[in-house]
């Protein structure tokens, strides 16, 4: 009788962003939490308790959140500015163009909770459009970590980085893919299986899910190369090239819209350089329903079996 297999430990990333700002603002004094009444759900509240005077918190009110920060940081300060995806991005989105991203202000801005991650609370909740939003303006890296090891990199860096960024984190837990130590680099794809037949391409929550979808497609004979791409902007074009041309196709898989998100970024690559069949996996332009996460990803075909189908269909095109 086989053993029964023990299914990996899974990390909230808050938890590891939490951390990393808090050993961080006890190496430099300049840097500053602002939040909009989320000290809890972006998990503050140590960094609360050790540095009172360093957390701001505006209440719900997330346009100025935005604006706090952006005075902050041009008085000196190192601000991360932190709240629920779906409404630090859509509700202030005016005030990240005008007082982050056009004036190159040196702040992060963390969305905490995004994609599906409050899905038992509904379509208002859900933060399908930020990848859209926020990756359209200038100066604004947009980074998704696949894990605990790489929030905390990214994180670092860009307490380092000279310059706006947009951290999107999930409460959603995930296991650990990359290894301790990690260094995170701004615009460049992990390497997280090699494959000759077809490319998985995923960032976030939904990494762990392209790996499983990747087991699969090896059980059936299949060579999957699995990119786990973080930086949605600056994109890494030349992992991308490679994988058009060395696998001649792609499928993507992301919580957010199919449309103007990780997907979009990948097909804008692949047609100007090296077109190969795509499919471009996610939340189909529609209003994603009340549900959980898992669930709602399992329902929009990001199952990794309906992953490895889809690529198994997208394979036949070539």
């Amino acid at each position: 009788m086989n053993a029964p297999v023990t299914p990996p430990k899974l990390y909230d990333c808050r938890d590891a962003f939490a951390a990393t700002l808090e050993r961080l603002a006890s190496d430099n004094e300049s840097i500053v939490a602002v939040c909009n009444d989320s000290v809890g759900s972006s998990k503050l509240g140590g960094f609360k308790s050790k540095f009172p005077d360093r957390l701001v918190n505006v209440g719900i009110a997330e346009q100025n959140m935005v604006g706090v920060g952006a005075g902050l940081a041009n008085g000196g300060r190192l601000p991360y500015i932190c709240g629920a995806s779906p409404f630090l991005t859509g509700r202030s989105l005016e005030q990240i163009k005008a007082d982050i991203s056009y004036s190159n202000a040196n702040v992060k801005l963390v969305g905490i909770s995004s994609g599906m991650a409050y899905g038992e609370l509904g379509p208002t909740h859900h933060s399908i459009e930020d990848f859209a939003w926020t990756r359209v303006l200038p100066n604004l890296p947009v980074i998704a970590p696949c894990d605990r090891i790489e929030t905390a990199a990214a994180v670092e860096w860009a307490a380092s980085y000279n310059g706006p960024c947009f951290l999107r984190l999930s409460r959603v837990g995930v296991p650990d893919l990359l290894p301790e130590g990690h260094k995170f680099e701004l615009g460049k794809a992990n390497l997280l299986r090699g494959g000759t037949d077809v490319t998985l391409i995923a960032n976030g929550t939904l990494t762990h899910r392209v790996l499983k979808a990747a087991d699969v497609l090896a059980e059936r004979g299949i060579s999957a190369r699995v990119l786990n791409m973080a930086t949605v902007r600056p994109i890494d074009e030349n992992a991308i090239i490679a994988a058009a041309k060395e696998t001649g196709a792609i499928v993507t898989a992301e919580e957010h819209s199919i449309f103007g998100g990780l997907g979009s970024a990948v097909a804008e690559v692949v047609v100007d350089n090296a077109p190969v069949p795509m499919k471009r996996l996610g939340v189909p332009g529609v209003y994603a329903p009340t549900g959980s996460a898992e669930f709602l990803l399992d329902e929009f075909g990001m199952a990794p079996t309906a992953i490895a189908d889809a690529a198994v269909a997208l394979i036949k095109r070539k």
